[in-house]
């Protein structure tokens, strides 16, 4: 019993102790960086801030640890002269990392390769790194509304650095349902373009790759429940699929035109929406992308046919006409096959 009450004591100071060593190192370091106008001069001659907001750091899933466990480079108080760099998050979300932390090892290993890691190891200093998106002394769950990988708050994240995309998201379809209505089951960046693993769109395993843009926009679009809350039918995904355009894409056709060639990428509206791409008195243009001289009669035939629906009109009928005569065809092939069969088989048999 008093080896246990001993542990048990020894474990309790040991939480104070680094709680408390923690603290006092915070306590030191935020003499200084606790003044608003603290700056740092890069190599390149950027002025940036070094500003540390104390109620910030003490709210971050960071608060329990000290500046030297991310600053490695600090090794002592004041640092004057001493050269510091990015903090590298992997130093602690790793496989076998003995922090009591999420490691995934497999997010590390998608960056990388994605087309932000890439350009990070060839120097490039605008490719983001994990504490432009997840941010530095201001990190939070995902879950928290504050925090800027939250889903309402991605587009914002990801705009930092892509200011058109943001700013024709913002006025989309989707961004006015996001940002404006609160509504969560529409797609942000990351839900199209993917999180750690965004690649360029020439790679074929890219998300947003040509072949791969109906996929993506499926995800949503076939989702009888998602489509029914906004009205929408879950048919202009099927009926894609069985069109020229999407037949053609299938086998490879990288140049016939799939979803966002018609409906826009970032800049996504209703068909209602005067400035649509797909309104109909933008509808010759967008067609004109592919098909010169496209005219206004583009405009006035229907789109995301459904062949096997009536509603279709004459193709419904021309497209089972030929299904019979498909059929008929080949019946009629069968029995003069099979009657030519049985005529010689009864020659063979009478000898002649």
């Amino acid at each position: 019993m008093k080896s246990k009450l001993y542990i048990m004591f020894i474990s309790l100071a040991s939480i104070i102790l680094v709680t408390s060593n923690s603290n006092a190192v915070i306590r030191k370091c935020i003499i200084c960086h606790q003044k608003p106008e603290i700056k740092k001069v890069l190599p390149t001659g950027e002025v940036i801030s070094v500003y540390v907001d104390k109620d910030i750091l003490r709210h971050s899933v960071h608060r329990r640890l000290k500046c030297q466990d991310c600053h490695t480079d600090v090794t002592v108080i004041p640092h004057k002269g001493i050269k510091i760099g990015r903090v590298h998050c992997e130093r602690c979300h790793y496989k076998g990392s003995p922090y009591p932390v999420p490691k995934p090892d497999h997010i590390y290993k998608k960056y990388w390769n994605s087309i932000h890691g890439k350009k990070r190891r060839a120097g490039d200093p605008h490719a983001p790194w994990c504490q432009d998106c997840h941010g530095g002394h201001n990190v939070l769950p995902p879950s928290n509304p504050k925090s800027l990988v939250y889903k309402k708050n991605v587009p914002a994240t990801c705009g930092k650095c892509h200011k058109k995309a943001y700013k024709e998201y913002k006025d989309s379809v989707h961004g006015v349902a996001l940002l404006k209505k609160g509504i969560m089951d529409v797609p942000s960046c990351t839900d199209c373009h993917g999180k750690h693993a965004v690649y360029s769109p020439g790679k074929p395993y890219s998300s947003v790759n040509p072949q791969k843009v109906p996929e993506t926009c499926i995800k949503c679009h076939a989702n009888k429940a998602i489509m029914k809350r906004f009205d929408v039918s879950v048919d202009t995904a099927t009926t894609y699929e069985d069109s020229f355009h999407g037949i053609a894409l299938k086998f490879g056709e990288l140049k016939a035109a799939n979803c966002s060639s018609c409906h826009g990428v970032h800049n996504i509206r209703a068909p209602s929406d005067p400035l649509s791409t797909v309104n109909k008195k933008n509808l010759p243009k967008t067609c004109g992308k592919c098909h010169p001289g496209a005219n206004e009669n583009f405009a006035k035939g229907k789109v995301h046919l459904d062949i096997h629906s009536k509603s279709a009109g004459m193709v419904y009928y021309l497209a089972n006409f030929f299904i019979f005569l498909t059929a008929g065809t080949m019946t009629v092939l069968f029995i003069h096959i099979f009657l030519d069969l049985y005529r010689r088989v009864k020659e063979k048999r009478e000898g002649l």
